[in-house]
């Protein structure tokens, strides 16, 4: 028997580096790739818990030099604004020790008020060097959002808009939505053209299993 692959909290895809800071997440998507797979890239994503700072720092220095990459991405399995801190203090590492031009992102469920009361969350992003926030919508109304999204907040979906009209005041923004048969994706555009931010239509990853 092939001995499973180690937990990997850096990824990368082409000239992206992905960090995988924690699996959690304050929705429970029925369309989310962790429920079909455990990985992407051949790499293992699924955490058996959330890395300490310092282990997200010392598996970056191993790989972050190897190629001129062309973005950051905090990405993985999980929300990263469930990790607030963490994500801040390691995006404060890129800024100030990467030494090369590179675009910092971060890609959320904009949940980011919710999970973090009395923090100024976009603010904070952006003094920790985040260049750019990708705002997963996935839904043209709220009753969809709930539907499809099943989050752990009773107000989350209008919380996610007041999220991208923050953040749009001080990132590159853009609004996502899953290719899904119960979204309307050219309501959820308009709803980004709207908001005065970006749309980007993401393909939904269906289970072959």
């Amino acid at each position: 028997m092939t001995a499973a692959k180690r937990s990997s909290t850096v990824y990368w895809l082409t000239d992206s580096l992905y960090l995988n800071i924690t699996n959690k997440c304050s929705n429970n998507c029925y369309f989310c790739i962790k429920n079909f797979t455990n990985g992407v890239g051949g790499f293992n994503l699924k955490l058996k818990r959330d890395p300490t700072v310092t282990e997200i720092l010392s598996e970056l220095q191993e790989v972050v030099n190897k190629k001129n990459w062309r973005e950051i991405v905090f990405c993985g399995f999980g929300e990263p604004t469930v990790r607030l801190d963490c994500l801040l203090e390691v995006a404060r590492w890129i800024t100030k020790y990467y030494g090369k031009p590179v675009t910092v992102r971060i890609d959320t469920n904009g949940h980011g008020y919710l999970l973090n009361k009395g923090r100024k969350v976009t603010k904070e992003l952006k003094a920790a060097g985040i260049d750019k926030i990708s705002v997963s919508l996935n839904a043209h109304n709220e009753e969809t959002y709930n539907q499809v999204c099943r989050p752990m907040f009773n107000d989350a979906y209008e919380s996610v808009k007041e999220f991208i009209k923050k953040a749009k005041e001080d990132f590159d923004t853009e609004v996502t939505a899953v290719a899904i048969p119960e979204v309307d994706v050219q309501r959820v555009r308009e709803i980004a053209q709207e908001l005065g931010v970006k749309f980007r239509i993401r393909q939904h990853v269906p289970c072959f299993f």
